[in-house]
């Protein structure tokens, strides 16, 4: 079993800056590729980033290209999303996703490879 915890989310205004973190427990030695989805209210759950368990593969939808950055910690158990000029339709709940037992370099970005959620968290961007 892998826990995951996500913190960072609130209600911001369009434009600004926010990091949501999410750290991993539990089956902590095995590899495992790290990302984010969301979650509008009434939608269905969408890939947002990607990290592979090295870090050296990531992977974005095209709605945050150049707007978002995922990270790893240096523990590898930790993962970050940086969401800079954040607009309205950013709104959602913010969901840390796991996939276990990887090789290095894949990158997960449908919800049915997903092994392990967080709970989420909500991000509110007002214009």
């Amino acid at each position: 079993q892998v826990q995951l915890v996500e913190s960072g989310g609130g209600l911001v205004q369009a434009g600004v800056s926010l990091r949501l973190s999410c750290a991993a427990s539990g089956r902590t030695r095995s590899r495992y590729a790290m990302g984010w989805f969301r979650q509008a209210p009434g939608k269905e759950r969408d890939f947002v980033a990607a990290i592979s368990w090295s870090g050296g593969s990531t992977d974005y939808a095209d709605s945050v290209k150049g707007r978002f950055t995922i990270s790893r910690g240096n523990t590898q158990n930790t993962v970050y999303l940086q969401m800079n000029s954040l607009k309205p339709e950013d709104t959602g709940g913010y969901y840390c996703s796991a996939k276990l037992d990887v090789n290095n370099d894949y990158v997960p970005r449908r919800v049915i490879c997903i092994d392990y959620w967080g709970k989420g968290n909500l991000v509110t961007v007002s214009s």
